[in-house]
C-alpha cells in the first residue's frame, strides 16, 4: 500500500491520466457515432482532469522534487525512454491540447478537426503512459514504497 505523500499524490496524477484516457477514448467512440454533445462533454471532463493533474504533479514537484527510479539496469533503461517519450509528447501535446479545445468551443470545427487527428493520439499516448510511468516508478522501481 502507498503510505507516504509522495506516492499518494504521484497515484491520483496516475489515475487522473488514467481516467482521462478513458474519457477520451469515449469521447472519440462518441464524434464518430456523429454524438457531439457527449463527444464534447467527455473531452472537456479529459481537458479538466489533466488540468487538476497538471497542478497537483507541479504542487508535489515543488514540494518534494522528482523521484529517482531504483529497479534494476535494463527495467531502469526502459523506464527512462517510456519517461522520455511521455514527457516530450506532453510537452508538445499540451498547449496543442488547449489550441484543439478552443477552436471547438469557439465553432471553428475545421481548424478543431484538422489538428485534432494530431492532437489525439499524442494526448492519447500521454494519458496512457503517465500510468505505466507510475507503475515501473513506484511498482518495480520502489519495492515496496
Amino acid at each position: 500500500m502507498l503510505q507516504n505523500p509522495v506516492a499518494l499524490l504521484a497515484g491520483a496524477n496516475a489515475l487522473l491520466n488514467a481516467t482521462s484516457a478513458v474519457l477520451m477514448v469515449a469521447g472519440l467512440r462518441f464524434i464518430r457515432r456523429g454524438d457531439r454533445d457527449r463527444h464534447m462533454r467527455r473531452m472537456l471532463a479529459a481537458a479538466v482532469l489533466q488540468g487538476v493533474f497538471l497542478i497537483l504533479y507541479v504542487i508535489r514537484t515543488g514540494l518534494y522534487g522528482t523521484t529517482p527510479f531504483q529497479g534494476p539496469g535494463p527495467l531502469r533503461v526502459a523506464y527512462l525512454a517510456l519517461l522520455g517519450s511521455h514527457m516530450f509528447l506532453a510537452i508538445i501535446a499540451a498547449p496543442l491540447v488547449v489550441l484543439t479545445l478552443w477552436w471547438a468551443l469557439r465553432g471553428d470545427l475545421a481548424r478543431h478537426r484538422r489538428l485534432a487527428r494530431w492532437t489525439y493520439p499524442m494526448w492519447l499516448y500521454v494519458s496512457v503512459t503517465g500510468p505505466l510511468v507510475f507503475v515501473m516508478l513506484y511498482g518495480f522501481g520502489r519495492p515496496g514504497a
